[in-house]
């Protein structure tokens, strides 16, 4: 019968906060640690004395299948290990923290200032501004330093000085850590009020403030939402993502590092390292670094990427068990790597596959160098490593043979040129790792390639570096050999970071502006090439016949270029010299067009749609960049 799995309790605040203490309630392991500044757990306290709501609480309670690795809340006693919580707290920790610092601890509260300062303070209440109404009540919350002084003109003057119990009777202060200690607090104030004669002055002010303020914290109760023992992992995730709006974002990582370290493996140190080991992520993010540069080309490998393939091993494996035991069609288990798949993952399927992996990744690296991607920026999908390093993890040495490559290379541009992983792309990744393989081994063409289509008109509404396209066809040019226009040099990797090589137009920007022609008609790929950044500041804004006659003829700084040579150059980035020589930007546009469609039919395989496009059809590079931001924040 479907049901509630969830419950909603006023539970005392006190009855928390002991349970905190005493380990009845914890966080699960994903939770990190956060600390709250002083100004908003003044608030926090502030509010509990005005009786107003903080919000509820969500629990998550231990036995089921959702077995997280627990720890003791911030500043907590450290529970024996053989010690299980009832519950764990999934929304509410830095709350739940904060009160139980000020209030139960007994002990100086690490905080920071609202500059992000580091400090250590005590919370009192000012009893004479908390009964006055026209205090703001935030202002009757004070916090002072760990030595209970509080000075001025440059720590020469003390101002309030709460060192002793005495004191703090004499100014009035109630100490936040005994709201739950009247009793205690009570008979040393009239202990100590008697023997100096004031009680009777001073004891209605003190009635008033128990009865109207800290009453507030004793018969205090927080709404807690408890979800049941039975409640699924891929559901936990989703609350959490829900209500975390404010903290930091929860991926399956996390999840999945608190599961396993419920089994004593620590994830998060296989990827980031520990005292001075460096883990997975270092090594990715080191792998065909470049010389002087801050990181490789697939440094922006995410953790969850990463189980993502390790993911699509596992659940292989589980469909090949499954196709053996005679199962059909929909009884057979999903490949995939969502967020379910991830969060089911078994550390021992993690343990099996990791190595075989983190290799997919390295070789990933390499091939894309070899079709002259070398930067994150001109990769063209971060996606597509996924399948990619999942496939080479998967057929081995294999891919070393000239044969496979080829075929490799013919399926990444027509995911890359097809714009096949700008969005809901968990599917495609599955049938990919499936479907390549086998197809290397003589099985049926990839979905992926028989989906992709590439239509000529692309090519002029390709304007934006975001473009998954438009960063393939500099990255085609460069493997078909281009040559920079003043040196020569064909874009090997030495000479693409040492000669800081980038995208830059062909008629410049400022010769075009000049003439008024629109940013539509020569802001696309179609008037754009691959140059080293020396070669464009000689371009600069004039017209191509009189850079090329600046290039020519040389400096002192360049030699001269005979124009034989320069035609060659030129040529090898599919331009017609006359053309260019001719200034004739139309023309130029036209020849260049039908020259890149060739290139990108070579490369994918198939020919390029050059039919006319329905309005409904039209797609601009806005667009597609707009998806590809969307599922790069996903």
């Amino acid at each position: 019968m479907a049901g509630a799995t969830f419950k909603t309790n006023p539970i005392r605040l006190h009855e928390l906060l002991q349970n905190c203490d005493r380990g009845i309630l914890q966080l699960p392991d994903f939770q990190r640690s956060w600390v709250w500044d002083e100004d908003r757990i003044k608030s926090l306290i502030a509010s509990v004395s005005r009786a107003f709501p903080i919000g509820a609480l969500m629990t998550l309670d231990t036995g089921g299948d959702v077995d997280f690795k627990p720890r003791p809340i911030e500043g907590a006693p450290v529970p024996p290990s053989d010690a299980k919580p009832q519950s764990l707290l999934l929304d509410g920790q830095q709350r739940m923290t904060s009160l139980y610092q000020v209030s139960l601890r007994g002990k100086v509260v690490e905080t920071i200032t609202p500059k992000k300062k580091k400090v250590k303070r005590w919370f009192y209440i000012d009893i004479a501004k908390a009964l006055d109404p026209a205090v703001d009540r935030d202002e009757a919350i004070i916090s002072v330093p760990e030595d209970k002084k509080v000075t001025s003109d440059f720590g020469r003057e003390i101002t309030l000085d709460l060192t002793s119990r005495q004191n703090e009777f004499e100014q009035l202060m109630y100490p936040v850590s005994m709201v739950f200690q009247w009793d205690d607090w009570q008979k040393q104030f009239i202990e100590y009020s008697m023997k100096k004669g004031d009680f009777t002055e001073k004891w209605e002010v003190i009635r008033q403030f128990k009865e109207g303020i800290l009453d507030n914290f004793i018969q205090y109760h927080v709404p807690v939402i408890a979800l049941g023992s039975d409640t699924s992992k891929e559901a936990v995730c989703v609350v959490f993502e829900k209500v975390n709006t404010g903290g930091k974002a929860l991926d399956a990582f996390e999840l999945v590092t608190a599961m396993y370290a419920a089994e004593g493996h620590e994830l998060r140190r296989d990827w980031y390292g520990k005292d001075g080991e460096l883990g997975r992520h270092h090594r990715l993010v080191e792998t065909l670094r470049p010389a002087g540069k801050d990181s490789g080309i697939i440094a922006d490998v995410s953790n969850t990427d990463f189980l993502h393939a390790v993911s699509l091993f596992h659940t292989r494996e589980r469909r090949r068990e499954a196709e053996s035991a005679g199962r059909q069609g929909k009884e057979l288990p999903a490949v995939s790597g969502n967020r379910n798949a991830l969060l089911n993952l078994p550390l021992a399927a993690y343990k099996k596959y990791q190595a075989q992996v983190e290799e997919g990744f390295v070789r990933a690296a390499k091939f894309l160098h070899m079709l002259h991607i070398y930067r994150v920026f001109d990769l063209p999908y971060q996606t597509q490593i996924i399948p990619l390093a999942a496939i080479l993890a998967d057929i081995g040495d294999a891919w070393e043979h000239e044969a496979n490559r080829a075929k490799l290379t013919q399926w990444y541009w027509n995911g890359v040129f097809g714009e096949l992983y700008g969005s809901a792309v968990e599917s495609r990744i599955a049938r990919d790792f499936l479907e390549v393989p086998a197809w290397l081994k003589g099985g049926d063409l990839p979905t992926t390639i028989r989906d992709a289509t590439f239509r000529a008109e692309r090519l002029k509404t390709m304007r934006m570096r975001l473009s998954a396209a438009y960063k393939g066809v500099n990255a085609l040019l460069m493997k078909e050999g281009a040559q920079d226009f003043r040196s020569g040099q064909k874009f090997d990797h030495i000479v693409f970071f040492g000669e800081n090589v980038d995208i830059h137009h062909i008629f410049p920007k400022k010769w075009c502006d000049d003439r008024r022609i629109k940013p539509d008609v020569y802001d696309s790929i179609i008037n754009k090439t691959p140059l080293a950044y020396r070669t464009n500041r000689i371009i600069g804004g004039v017209a191509p016949s009189t850079y090329l006659a600046k290039l020519e003829a040389g400096d002192a700084d360049t030699p001269s270029i005979a124009p034989g040579n320069l035609d060659r150059y030129l040529v090898s980035h599919l331009i017609d010299p006359a053309l260019l020589r001719a200034d004739d930007l139309q023309a130029f546009l036209d020849d260049r067009q039908a020259r890149l469609l060739r290139l990108i039919e070579q490369a994918t395989g198939q020919a390029v749609y050059r039919g006319e496009l329905a309005d409904d059809e039209a797609e601009t590079d806005t667009e597609t960049a707009e998806a590809e931001l969307t599922m790069s924040a996903a």
